[in-house]
């Protein structure tokens, strides 16, 4: 096994990213001059309840603010956790055994979840450090080239020379039912250990995805005494997998609804009455709920036509953590438990994950003129917020 980092190609100087945040958010300026920007709310019907009584009007924020903070605050994330390459096949439906069926589509690209979160936290604005180990073969060379092309600093990945890199195999057919097949390879070769202190110490923020348990609590813990937030989204394996350290050491979790069961039911945190940290739940089509020690607030998502689901929810956390970020009152040494405060990363979070859900492959390209579009008018017109006390 080698120790040696993956050099890439991509960008060092992060000077060019913001110049082109800072373009982005003078557009949206202008748009605003022309009454063209999304979340004018107006007409919104956003319900707010205490104890299943509506609250008096002034204490319902009908106009979210939409944009990003400020351009000066640009978080810089670590993503740690799968690197893979993927392959999508499209076929217009799954073969019976011993069958054959054409294929329609069929494309590669960059994959796994911390690679996914990193690329789309780039597209929104942020800085992007991945850390995870990939294979000393052409896969992985690969994955990391577009890492670096895509403006992610993939400095911290783990060459393991003695794996191949994971790649995965994702086959839809026309109705969108999935069939995955992947090998282990590399993707959980790294450890804690390997990660440079300094690069976590200069973070803003950890977010953990799928990973050997060992290495999550360790990275967590570290984070932890690094003054660092932290997240996690363990993935379809969270009730299998030993991952309470690393659960109870995160400030936000990301999970699916039928994860959030599990989770239940595999340990001491109810994710969906969480009493000491955010929980992001995503419901597919029925959009997304995040849950707080104080109450929640819930939105249906945005209408699209779904092509490929693969790598949705790496898209939504991308967006949800791209918003969240950047607003001093949600994030300062750890995340705020008030649910208004969730608004908009909820409603950027549903967009991207709309925007990925319209894409081939699991890397989505995210940008927040791509999320205004999904986003429309008043998006914040379904929002549904309960406070408990």
């Amino acid at each position: 096994m080698s120790g040696d980092g993956a050099g890439g190609g991509g960008p060092d100087d992060w000077e060019e990213e913001v110049a082109e945040w800072d373009e982005e958010v003078s557009e949206w300026e202008a748009d605003e001059g022309d009454g063209s920007a999304a979340g004018n709310g107006d007409d919104a019907d956003d319900d707010r309840h205490v104890d299943g009584e509506q609250l008096e009007g002034e204490h319902v924020d009908r106009e979210p603010d939409l944009e990003p903070d400020s351009a000066d605050r640009v978080p810089k994330v670590v993503s740690a956790g799968h690197i893979n390459w993927d392959v999508t096949i499209h076929v217009d439906k799954l073969p019976e055994p011993d069958g054959e069926t054409r294929i329609d589509l069929l494309e590669q690209s960059g994959g796994g979840s911390a690679a996914n979160v990193a690329v789309g936290l780039v597209g929104l604005g942020g800085q992007s450090v991945v850390y995870g180990s990939v294979g000393g073969d052409e896969s992985g060379a690969l994955a990391l080239r577009e890492l670096a092309s895509a403006g992610v600093d993939p400095g911290q990945v783990l060459v393991d020379a003695d794996e191949p890199t994971s790649v995965k195999y994702a086959i839809v057919d026309g109705s969108g039912e999935l069939l995955m097949l992947a090998n282990d390879g590399a993707n959980e070769s790294f450890t804690a250990a390997e990660l440079d202190r300094d690069t976590l110490a200069a973070a803003d923020h950890l977010h953990l995805t799928g990973q050997q348990p060992g290495t999550a609590a360790a990275l967590a813990t570290a984070a932890a005494e690094a003054g660092t937030t932290r997240s996690f989204d363990p993935g379809r394996r969270v009730g299998d997998r030993e991952f309470e350290a690393a659960l109870h050491a995160a400030d936000v979790l990301f999970l699916n609804a039928p994860e959030a069961d599990a989770l239940a039911d595999a340990t001491d945190i109810d994710p969906w009455e969480p009493d000491d940290r955010v929980v992001a739940i995503k419901l597919g089509e029925e959009g997304a709920t995040v849950r707080t020690p104080h109450g929640d607030v819930s939105h249906p998502g945005f209408d699209v036509d779904a092509v490929d689901t693969v790598g949705a929810g790496d898209a939504f956390a991308a967006g949800f953590l791209g918003a969240a970020l950047r607003d001093p009152d949600i994030t300062g040494d750890e995340f705020s438990h008030d649910p208004r405060d969730y608004q908009v990363p909820l409603l950027v979070g549903n967009a991207c994950g709309a925007i990925a859900a319209e894409t081939v492959t699991a890397r989505a390209d995210l940008s927040w003129e791509r999320v205004r579009s999904v986003m429309g008018e008043s998006p914040e017109s379904d929002l549904l917020i309960e406070i408990r006390v």
